[in-house]
């Protein structure tokens, strides 16, 4: 079967994993057939050292190449709409980084016009196609840790100042602040678990007006901030489940604080880290005496669990456009669609910026695609009967 063929719009940091994994794990579904950029020089880099065959005067030139199967749009965020745009009014399927859009507006003009030429359009983030979700969502299905209550999921750190060479854009209107950078992992995750969202309640603040970059090549340039940079939520799910969600670019973190815990009515289970694609999956449940009774309530070891998938669980950024070629070739919906994921994720996180306290409906639709096959893993995931098993090995050897 003839591989699928990729243009890339954007070659600046987060390229480099594309580039990597379009040439390694997915080489023999994805070929990458060309790049531009605006800075031409990022553009010749990647051609030299990946071999490929073109370099585009500018994106118009990619959208006009009969051999571009999908444009993977990496621009900057504020940039996603009209490059999108454009790329879909030339006829080309796109797959673009997250946000979907700036907007939710934006967003939704996207895909109508999407919907209207017949075009796939899908997005980041694809990290809930990696072992950890997964895997967690798996367990949820063999209802591990019963009926899900709810979540907690913290993205905590303070700012990308210090290490990413070009870090102003994260801090500036339209596209920036760390709900919009960061967020869609979150989201993303939480929705695979408790379905859309049905309600949004959001508060926020810019704990310093100014930034100053300490990383190479721009160390010593002052940024102002114009967006909000700690932001908090609360989730309501047409599931019954609650969530807070915190993001922020202002706090020192702790060790391990990058996660989700969900929580069930016999237990508890914490998702690795979703900006990534693997990680360590624990499970708490309660204690019960002889008669049955819950008793100690949280006060158990957390148990670690392996996922029951063994794929993806390294960085396999680029598996959601992988995923977007199988479903081009075989008709089905893709796992990272904007018609049934993306655009609902943009519109919870536009939700939480404008929402000051008060609570804002959330009208789009969600359908989460089923789960990865076990063929690509390591078979059935435990079951409630076999996690008390290890929980009472865990005790026996004193973990």
């Amino acid at each position: 079967m003839a591989r699928m063929r990729v243009g890339f719009v954007g070659v600046g940091d987060i390229s480099g994993i594309y580039l990597k994994n379009f040439h390694g794990m997915f080489a023999n579904d994805i070929e990458v057939v060309g790049v531009c950029d605006l800075l031409r020089e990022k553009a010749a880099r990647a051609a030299a050292k990946y071999h490929i065959p073109k370099i585009y005067r500018d994106m118009h030139e990619l959208f006009a190449d009969p051999q571009v199967d999908i444009v993977l749009n990496l621009t900057r965020p504020a940039e996603h709409y009209d490059v999108t745009k454009a790329a879909l009014e030339a006829g080309k399927p796109v797959y673009t980084e997250k946000p979907l859009a700036a907007t939710f507006a934006q967003g939704k003009e996207l895909l109508e016009l999407a919907q209207a030429r017949g075009l796939m359009l899908c997005g980041a983030p694809d990290t809930f196609l990696g072992a950890g979700v997964q895997g967690c969502r798996r367990l949820l299905e063999a209802d591990v840790i019963g009926k899900p209550v709810g979540a907690a999921a913290h993205m905590i750190c303070h700012g990308h100042e210090t290490w990413h060479p070009d870090p102003e854009f994260y801090y500036q209107a339209p596209g920036g602040g760390p709900m919009l950078d960061m967020g869609p992992y979150y989201v993303t995750a939480l929705t695979q678990f408790f379905g859309p969202v049905q309600s949004v309640v959001g508060m926020a603040r810019a704990t310093y007006p100014k930034r100053w970059i300490t990383s190479q090549p721009l160390s010593g340039t002052e940024i102002d901030v114009t967006v909000p940079t700690y932001q908090a939520a609360l989730l309501r799910f047409r599931s019954g489940a609650i969530a807070t969600l915190v993001t922020t670019f202002d706090v020192y973190s702790m060790p391990g604080v990058n996660h989700i815990e969900l929580y069930g009515e016999r237990g508890n289970m914490i998702v690795p880290d979703p900006n990534e694609f693997g990680g360590e999956i624990k499970i708490k449940i309660g204690e019960r005496n002889s008669a049955g009774a819950k008793q100690n309530w949280g006060h158990g070891k957390w148990i670690p669990i392996d996922s029951p998938y063994d794929s993806f669980s390294a960085n396999s950024r680029g598996v959601g456009l992988y995923d977007m070629a199988q479903a081009m070739r075989t008709g089905r919906a893709p796992r990272a669609s904007a018609a049934l994921q993306t655009l609902h994720v943009l519109e919870v996180l536009e939700a939480v910026a404008r929402s000051e306290g008060s609570a804002i409906e959330i009208t789009s639709p969600f359908e989460a695609q089923a789960t990865l096959p076990f063929s690509a893993g390591r078979g059935e995931p435990p079951t409630w009967e076999t996690v008390q098993q290890r929980k009472k090995l865990c005790r026996e050897i004193g973990r």
